[in-house]
């Protein structure tokens, strides 16, 4: 069956804003600013992950996105009771669930979903009554991808930073994990979304799976913006992403 190649949706990620902001402390830059660029420049939505450690995005940036934005916000979250009563009291669009060690700079791997399905079973469901659109930030294997289905979760994020840092021969068959993992997505009923480590050098492919629907960046693109403006990186990125899909935006 072929699948129909749609327009992607790309979410901009602004937690790097906060991270240079609490390099120094203070309120600049503002995430709400960037967020509101991003907006303008046509982004789809915004991300956001309020770590435990609180080391980049703070409680009350979530506040003010919820307030100010009019795009979706993707509220990205380890799977603790305080951050599901965070995603209740606010409610945003999504809530993506990813695994998070005090220890690490960025996230490394994807969630056991598999692993932790009792664990993770309630939190889904709590998220999902609410209202909230659930995504689990995995890798592309089979086990995990049932996983999903049965923790009842709609969406997945397929976990690109490995892809990202190889090159050559190991980059292509990591490439070829990320389309049959995707494949699988189709089959499965879930909707496909992938991120992580992306870079105008190498979203091309990955914007070109027919079966993925939305992709998460940021990190690239906060670096980005310091040579060329946020609004600028941003339109880059969606223009490679468009002329990879082949599509119009």
């Amino acid at each position: 069956m072929t699948v129909k190649l749609v327009p992607l949706r790309l979410g901009v990620n602004i937690d790097h804003v906060a991270t240079v902001r609490n390099a120094r402390g203070g309120k600049l830059p503002d995430p709400l600013r960037a967020a509101a660029i991003a907006q303008a420049a046509g982004a789809d939505g915004i991300t956001a992950h309020l770590r435990e450690d609180r080391r980049h995005i703070v409680d009350a940036d979530i506040d003010g996105l919820m307030r100010e934005l009019k795009i979706p916000l993707n509220f990205e979250m380890a799977a603790t009771p305080e951050m599901v009563g965070i995603a209740l009291k606010h409610r945003p669009h999504a809530a993506c669930i990813v695994p998070e060690k005090r220890e690490e700079r960025t996230t490394e791997g994807g969630l056991d979903a598999a692993g932790q399905h009792n664990h993770l079973k309630p939190m889904v469901a709590r998220l999902s009554d609410a209202g909230i659109r659930v995504s689990l930030f995995i890798e592309a294997d089979e086990r995990q991808l049932e996983a999903a289905v049965t923790l009842g979760a709609p969406v997945v994020e397929l976990h690109t930073g490995r892809y990202c840092e190889l090159e050559g021969a190991a980059q292509q068959a990591e490439l070829a994990r990320l389309q049959k993992g995707a494949a699988l997505c189709g089959k499965l009923g879930l909707e496909c979304h992938m991120g992580h480590g992306l870079s105008y050098a190498d979203v091309a492919p990955i914007a070109a799976i027919p079966e993925v629907r939305e992709l998460n960046i940021g990190h690239f693109l906060v670096g980005e913006a310091i040579f060329v403006g946020l609004e600028g990186a941003i339109r880059e990125m969606r223009r490679i992403m468009d002329q990879a899909r082949g599509v119009s935006a």
